[in-house]
């Protein structure tokens, strides 16, 4: 793993490959070893950067509220001490949500972004309550509440086939702090909707969703597919929210391809 100093806190973040950049962002309340065996294939042909998003995993707390945009900024600063000019950002869940908040103030810096069972709108009053109940369940039993959350991420037969790779992820949830999953919590909450960033992004986006995503509300997303000018879709049957993992290959291979395209667009202009 590889520290920057960021707000006088250290931030983690590992580096493999070479060539164009990818960046994964991972999702709540997880850190980047969720993408290990994902990262070490896309490093094959990538320069593929992964951090621990502020407070989870080794990276330090911030604030007690860590607000999507901070998140972006964090992010920011890895590429500047990494010298990298350009990337494609695959964020999953809350990662999908860092990225629209990277893409809102650092377009500059992007080829492209995939929101990997994610989307672009702000939490509703009911959806804003329930991050409310969530941050109260965490003071209370953090233990309780991470298990039965990653339980209910993955398909249940693929939960029922796979324990050992679903085991492996509650552990790494299990071990973040209960500052940090509310500050994440809390940061989700408040949230701004990047609908209209949608309409007016200029670089490629693709969408990946799980048909049996109980997370993501997926007729909602397939409707925000048809915003940006140059938008592709990737429908996974038989899978919940856990894509990378539930549907390894496949997605894999979409987000290789993507990226691709994307920095063949990018030369050609």
């Amino acid at each position: 793993m590889k520290t920057i100093q960021f707000n006088q806190k250290q931030i983690a973040y590992s580096k493999e490959g070479s060539g164009h950049c990818l960046v994964l962002l991972h999702g709540f309340p997880m850190d980047s070893r969720v993408w290990n065996g994902f990262r070490r294939e896309l490093a094959s042909a990538f320069c593929v950067i992964t951090p621990d998003l502020p407070g989870l995993g080794r990276s330090e707390m911030i604030e007690k509220r860590h607000d999507m945009s901070l998140m972006a900024d964090v992010v920011a600063a890895i590429l500047k001490a990494e010298q990298v000019s350009s990337c494609v950002m695959v964020g999953h869940s809350m990662g999908g949500y860092v990225a629209l908040a990277f893409a809102k103030s650092y377009p500059q810096l992007l080829s492209g972004f995939v929101l990997f069972h994610s989307h672009a709108t702000a939490d509703d009053d009911v959806t804003r309550e329930n991050r409310n109940k969530a941050i109260l369940a965490v003071i209370q039993d953090r233990k309780t509440f991470v298990s039965d959350f990653i339980d209910g991420l993955f398909e249940p037969a693929f939960y029922n086939n796979h324990r050992i790779e679903c085991d492996a992820v509650k552990s790494i949830a299990l071990s973040q702090s209960e500052d940090a999953i509310v500050a994440a919590l809390a940061g989700m909450r408040e949230r701004d909707s990047h609908i209209e960033l949608l309409t007016k992004v200029k670089v490629p986006v693709l969408f990946i969703l799980g048909k049996n995503d109980s997370r993501m509300p997926v007729v909602k997303i397939m409707a925000q597919a048809g915003l940006p000018a140059h938008a592709e879709l990737m429908m996974l049957d038989g899978v919940g929210h856990m894509g990378f993992l539930e549907a390894r290959l496949a997605t894999r291979h979409a987000i290789a391809s993507f990226a691709e395209r994307c920095y063949l667009l990018r030369s050609a202009q």
